[in-house]
Formats: C-alpha cells, sequence, structure tokens
C-alpha cells in the first residue's frame, strides 16, 4: 500500500524522474504552455503550482526594487528563491518566476494553470493535454457560499405545492358543477314529459 506517498512513479528511477519534472515545470514557466501526456500534465501542474506560491506570497515585496528592499524582505526573497530551486533548477525559469509570474498573480490564491485535452497520440494513442498558465486576464473560480449564504426557506416549496393544488382543485370545482347542472336537466326532463302526457290524456276522453 502506498500510504502517503503522493505522486507518481511513470516507470522511471527516482534521479530520471526528478530531472523529468525539473524540466517540464521550467519549460512551463518560460513558454507559458507545453504539450505533454495526462500523467506527466497533472504532476506537473502540482509542483508548478507549489513554486507559483512561493512567489507569490511574497506579496508586494516582488513589486519593490532589490536596493529598497529592507534586510527582512531580502531574506524573505533568498528564502522563497532557494524553496523554488528545489523544484526548478533552471536559473532562467526562476528568475522569471519571481520577476514576471509571481506578480501576475497576486490577487489569485491557487489555480494558476489548466489543462486542455487534445485527444491521442499517434502510434500509442496516449492521451495528450495541453498544461498552461492562466492568462492575466482570466476571471478567479467563484467562492461557493457558506452557511450564511442566502438560502431558500424550507416551508417555501411546501407553500408553492400547496397553492398549485389549491388552484387545481379550483379549476376542477366548476367542471363539476358543471356536470352536476347537466345530469339534473336531463333528470328533469322525463318528469317534464310525463307532466304533459298526463295533460293530454283527460282532453282525449273529453272529446270522446
Amino acid at each position: 500500500m502506498r500510504h502517503r506517498r503522493a505522486g507518481v512513479h511513470l516507470s522511471r528511477p527516482t534521479a530520471h524522474r526528478k530531472a523529468l519534472f525539473s524540466n517540464l515545470v521550467a519549460a512551463l514557466f518560460t513558454n507559458e504552455r507545453i504539450r505533454t501526456t495526462d500523467a506527466k500534465a497533472k504532476e506537473t501542474r502540482r509542483l508548478a503550482e507549489r513554486t507559483i506560491t512561493w512567489a507569490r506570497r511574497l506579496g508586494d515585496v516582488l513589486t519593490k526594487k532589490a536596493e529598497r528592499r529592507s534586510p527582512e524582505e531580502s531574506a524573505r526573497v533568498v528564502h522563497a528563491v532557494r524553496m523554488a530551486r528545489r523544484i526548478v533548477r533552471d536559473r532562467t525559469a526562476v528568475s522569471k518566476l519571481f520577476s514576471e509570474i509571481g506578480p501576475r498573480y497576486l490577487a489569485r490564491r491557487g489555480g494558476y494553470t489548466r489543462i486542455v485535452k487534445i485527444g491521442q497520440r499517434p502510434g500509442d494513442a496516449a492521451p495528450m493535454s495541453l498544461l498552461e498558465l492562466i492568462p492575466d486576464g482570466a476571471p478567479a473560480a467563484a467562492e461557493p457560499q457558506g452557511k450564511g449564504g442566502d438560502k431558500p426557506e424550507k416551508g417555501a416549496g411546501k407553500a408553492k405545492d400547496q397553492g398549485q393544488k389549491a388552484s387545481a382543485k379550483a379549476g376542477k370545482a366548476p367542471k363539476a358543477e358543471a356536470k352536476d347542472a347537466g345530469a339534473g336537466k336531463k333528470k328533469d326532463k322525463p318528469a317534464a314529459a310525463k307532466a304533459e302526457s298526463a295533460a293530454k290524456a283527460p282532453a282525449k276522453k273529453k272529446s270522446k
């Protein structure tokens, strides 16, 4: 069982696997878009977003020039760069991370990348994906409403159902009354016919 062991093996030794993902993350920061398999894209996204978070946590320190930073701020930057260098070995990619990518996502808390599936690779039919950084103008994901959010009242739905049932019954009532009235008219016709026949019978006898 692989308890507490995150990540994928990809049938590679440890050194090869670390070098592979380091190069993929560096390529993503440099080109802002890479094309790879689904398994590699998902693992690269996990490492890339963790690395971007190290730069984003510096906040406004990234926008200051190196000469204007206090000793504490410079120490924070050095620590963040060293943590990012644990994953990305390319100095150019790390420099772009702290100068361009980090300030770009200061207002975004997570979700810096996206994966777009682009079909299968010819030859072995491996599922391929496009891993890219989110553009500047992309809207952030909407936060789910908590317990204090507006929710419909529990009795509102029941009240609506009862109102609909009452209106349906009210619509059926006139029809029932009309049927009863029609039935009464049909019953009255034989009685009227009998009365007319009874009135005509004595008149015929008198004429005889």
